[in-house]
């Protein structure tokens, strides 16, 4: 019966945008309430936008918003939080390398239990312009040190660690999609049905480092493994990819590696012209590009028709 209970507290806390919850006659959804404040209460003067159970925005006090914390985990809250100390994770991936064998996308469905259209690293075909050879492009979360995504989280699910990593707890996360909306790389994705997921995992402990177990009703991206690179090694897309498209290292140490080749990550940005997505957008990303000259491989479809599941 408890855990029956601990289920129906669970469920309600991701689906009150449906049911609504009004307060002194403002609609107050896309937060936790915890109790109801009287009228009396004093007001903060901070206006905060919040989502409505008909899907409207508008504005309350800082002041009638208070959020639940009995019911999420203490590292959702602390530990998990603050990263791998020391360190800034940064990306590199290689487009002149890429031929499209996505086994890199193969590698992070199975490690993180990913099905259907809810692929965490998707790669694109590219084109620069109608002069220009197109080419494939892979594309993670690009973990941001300014991100949009996490400003706009009413519920602080969506957050920045030390370490540089942006990580979601989906313990905490309503489903509201403001992180999606706010994203201007698209690499949010939205369970709207149960996940796939093998027992163990589906019942295991929430975790923020694993992003597991994965729920319905929440938002997902690419996490860059931290589990991973907590024990040392590299993350799945980086080890699976047969020609070494991806870099991973620290800024820190100025190293990034594909577990064969390593090197000076600012003297390759240097030498081989590295760039950062959108960089006009001001979002300071973590995954550096490579432009697609010298290629190892011409342009090619036929290895997404092989590998396409």
């Amino acid at each position: 019966m408890a855990e029956e209970n601990n289920d129906n507290q669970t469920n309600d806390r991701r689906n009150f945008l449906r049911a609504g919850l009004f307060l002194g006659g403002s609609a107050v959804a896309g937060t936790i309430l915890s109790n109801t404040l009287s009228a009396s209460e004093e007001t903060s003067g901070e206006k905060v936008k919040v989502m409505t159970a008909e899907g409207q925005l508008v504005e309350v006090d800082r002041s009638k918003i208070k959020i639940a914390t009995d019911t999420l985990s203490a590292l959702a809250n602390n530990d998990e939080r603050k990263g791998i100390p020391g360190k800034k994770w940064v990306m590199v991936i290689d487009l002149s390398r890429c031929k499209n064998a996505r086994k890199c996308q193969s590698a992070c469905n199975k490690a993180h239990a990913l099905t259907g259209p809810n692929q965490w690293l998707k790669v694109y075909e590219m084109q620069d312009n109608e002069e220009s050879s197109p080419y494939w492009m892979p594309k993670p979360c690009l973990h941001c040190d300014n991100p949009p995504c996490t400003k706009v989280c009413p519920v602080d699910a969506t957050f920045k660690r030390e370490d540089g990593i942006v990580a979601i707890d989906n313990e905490r996360c309503i489903g509201c999609r403001f992180c999606m909306a706010a994203c201007p790389y698209s690499t949010r994705v939205f369970n709207w049905e149960e996940p796939k997921q093998p027992i163990h995992i589906a019942t295991g402990e929430h975790t923020c480092a694993t992003s597991q177990p994965r729920k319905k009703g929440v938002v997902e991206k690419c996490d860059f493994c931290p589990h991973m690179l907590e024990q040392g090694k590299l993350p799945h897309c980086v080890t699976a990819c047969p020609n070494g498209v991806f870099f991973m290292g620290d800024e820190n140490e100025d190293t990034v590696t594909n577990g064969s080749e390593t090197f000076a990550l600012s003297q390759l940005l240097r030498d081989k012209a590295g760039y950062r997505y959108m960089e006009d957008l001001g979002t300071k990303p973590r995954v550096y590009y490579l432009p697609p000259v010298d290629r190892l491989f011409p342009f090619t479809k036929e290895d997404k028709e092989k590998t396409e599941e």
